[in-house]
């Protein structure tokens, strides 16, 4: 089979890997009296980004940082522009309706943390160690808010709206149906990982790509296929709190989780041209929605066809 094919198996088994351990850790979590906010706010969150750590985690092990580095900002910033871009083509997304200033304020906050480490010219264990704990303030201050909020509506209301949002939870899943989901995602994500940034680093050898430009380009829109299909969905049910949130909290962990835990595994050295060019692109593209979160503006098809230029000017760019 061709790298390429191969990359695609490797793309579909990580992302089909990643939703089965997140199944399985929500339902085994839930078996278990977990509540369901702290299943929300960690299982959940860590395990939709399960594919990007393991791809960061695999590409050091293979000697090929650039991808690891590469998939975290290259996904930061098609998030933004594709992931909002094209279901905002398909159905304008009302984001004038929801509040996501806060969290929004934490991810730009969390982008300037990135750039800054990444001046120091490698992300090491010290760096990882800032980074993990800008997410435990991140996580602490998101426990505390849902803690209030629980409070203001009822315990019982609240842990029924938890399960609600938790699209995974079957609190009667059978324990065996659990051990499925969780065998399947521990050896289907090491495997996947390790087929995708094998054949990639193939790939960007025969047509003589940096394996940088690989992890912003394939294998940062094949990371971000989850979010687009999630945003998609959000669209087309006027549901834009979800796309808008799920683009803002996906950003935050890819920049302070994945690169955090995957300095345990080795340096990631930062290539000049991510100082040059790339580090600014994702600043940019996370400045261009202060629009729709501060100033209540929909992300109108016009938008959608501006957001989506970009995404293609931009990998046109690194192409070149």
């Amino acid at each position: 089979m061709t790298p390429w094919l191969l990359s695609g198996l490797g793309l579909v088994i990580l992302l089909l890997a990643g939703d089965a351990l997140v199944r399985g850790a929500v339902n085994l979590s839930l078996r278990l009296g977990v509540p369901a906010l702290i299943v929300s706010l960690t299982i959940v969150a860590f395990g939709t980004s399960a594919p990007e750590l393991l791809i960061a985690i695999s590409a050091l092990k293979e000697n090929a940082p650039g991808i690891a580095l590469g998939n975290v900002v290259g996904s930061n910033t098609a998030n933004i522009l594709l992931v909002l871009g094209v279901p905002a083509l398909l159905a304008t997304l009302h984001t004038s309706e929801c509040d996501s200033r806060k969290n929004y304020v934490f991810m730009l906050l969390a982008t300037v943390l990135f750039i800054g480490l990444a001046f120091c010219g490698v992300f090491n264990l010290i760096s990882g160690a800032i980074l993990l704990s800008a997410l435990a303030l991140v996580l602490w201050n998101a426990f505390r808010e849902a803690n209030a909020h629980r409070k203001a509506i009822g315990e019982a209301c609240a842990e029924e709206e938890e399960l609600e949002g938790l699209e995974e939870a079957d609190p009667d899943m059978p324990y065996w149906k659990v051990s499925i989901y969780l065998i399947l995602g521990l050896i289907g994500l090491p495997m996947g990982a390790h087929l995708l940034v094998d054949n990639a680093t193939i790939i960007a050898r025969q047509y003589g790509i940096s394996e940088t430009v690989i992890g912003l380009t394939l294998i940062a829109v094949g990371t971000s296929l989850p979010e687009l299909a999630t945003t998609v969905m959000a669209a087309l049910r006027r549901q834009a709190d979800v796309a808008l949130g799920n683009v803002i909290g996906s950003n935050m962990f890819n920049l302070l989780a994945i690169v955090g835990i995957a300095t345990w595994f080795g340096k990631i050295p930062v290539e000049p041209e991510f100082l040059r060019y790339d580090l600014w692109v994702m600043l940019a593209a996370s400045l261009l929605l202060i629009p729709f979160v501060f100033f209540k503006k929909d992300i109108s098809r016009n938008w959608g066809v501006a957001l989506t230029f970009l995404y293609v000017m931009y990998v046109t760019t690194l192409l070149l």
